[in-house]
């Protein structure tokens, strides 16, 4: 296993294209812009099996815009109403999205929302912000909420989540490490906490530019993207500028192991770059964007890795989402452009914003 100190300066040093196995990129042609948004930033995008598409939103100002979205038209709509989206300062964080971060069609078919809980990047959550809100696409509305402050401290970013059975696994990009939330009893637990597995080793990086927050310091994005294989065996995380590990899901599923033994089964993966999002198929290929050199990568089960797409309109894609005709839906999500990440700059996206879609004939994986 190469030891992370060293892969650091492997990467740092400029790996522009990981693995070994290497396939002439797509061209323009074979992305198809399918939503556009004059004002909105995206970093996300999931689609139901009958056509829903949903979005999370970035606020572009102080409690002001939506966090989560419907569009219906080329619009996005408050989801799943305007009260949810409605959270301003001193309003009770546990009733509404503070920061939706991710979002997904579960395996049962509702919508699944992580919200952060708090309302700026670098922010301590607030009291009952951070939640997984469970919403009823039937009903278009809330089924159940899931609090995760039990798991969480002033430096947390619970940033993404997958299924895995009755099992939730979720990242925290603050205080670096995995949570792992029972859907039956909402018990949380922390694993691989603070494992260098789960700490960025450099700082975030967009289109070759060392990214910074809005007070101008260094950003870095601990325990970020994540996916569970096929079988649900084996479990994929990186920070936000990789690489990518596994473990197997036996050892964060068992609360009787310590977290000293879990550390010895956790193995490198694939040498991935700075990385905006992931998606994975049914036959156990990850997909993950490249926010540097404008891509997305594919890396096959056994870890070879190839480009699937370069493009130029690529600029920060962030999660993606693979639906039931084999299309791979691809947010150009322009975070880094944003003044998050940017250093506290005026805004330098270049609206329109698009969601675009690559026919790729890959089978949707929904555990």
């Amino acid at each position: 296993m190469i030891r992370p100190s060293i892969l650091a300066l492997i990467l740092v040093a400029g790996l522009a294209t990981p693995g070994r196995a290497q396939e002439a990129p797509a061209g323009s042609d074979a992305l198809k812009p399918m939503i556009q948004s004059d004002s909105l930033v995206f970093n996300g995008v999931t689609r139901s099996k009958d056509g829903r598409v949903f979005s999370p939103f970035q606020r572009q100002s102080k409690d002001k815009g939506i966090e989560l979205g419907e569009w219906k038209d080329g619009k996005a709509v408050a989801y799943p109403d305007a009260a949810w989206n409605a959270w301003t300062s001193g309003d009770d964080p546990a009733k509404a999205f503070v920061a939706v971060n991710a979002i997904r069609i579960g395996p049962d078919g509702d919508l699944w929302v992580v919200d952060k809980g708090a309302p700026g990047m670098g922010e301590a959550p607030l009291a009952g912000g951070p939640k997984l809100v469970q919403i009823d696409l039937a009903t278009n509305t809330v089924r159940k909420v899931y609090p995760l402050q039990a798991s969480t401290t002033d430096r947390s970013f619970i940033d993404d989540f997958r299924f895995n059975g009755r099992k939730v696994y979720l990242t925290d990009a603050g205080q670096p490490g995995l949570i792992v939330l029972d859907l039956d009893t909402g018990d949380l637990r922390r694993v691989l906490d603070g494992h260098w597995s789960t700490i960025a080793q450099r700082p975030l990086t967009g289109q070759g530019r060392v990214l910074r927050d809005d007070k101008g310091k260094l950003l870095f994005i601990h325990a970020d993207q994540l996916e569970v294989s096929p079988d649900g065996k084996t479990f994929y995380y990186q920070a936000c500028t990789g690489p990518l590990y596994s473990i197997e899901t036996r050892y964060l599923d068992d609360a009787a192991v310590s977290d000293d033994e879990r550390a010895k089964h956790v193995k490198l993966y694939a040498a991935t770059v700075a990385t905006g999002g992931t998606a994975i198929d049914a036959a156990g290929t990850i997909y993950a964007s490249d926010t540097d050199g404008l891509r997305i990568l594919k890396i096959a089960p056994d870890g070879t890795t190839s480009t699937l797409v370069q493009d130029p309109r690529l600029i920060w894609v962030d999660a993606m989402w693979i639906d039931e005709q084999g299309g791979l839906w691809i947010p150009a999500a322009q975070m880094n452009r944003t003044p998050a990440m940017n250093g506290g700059e005026a805004s330098a996206v270049k609206f329109p914003t698009t969601i675009y879609r690559m026919q790729i004939d890959a089978k949707p994986l929904r555990n």
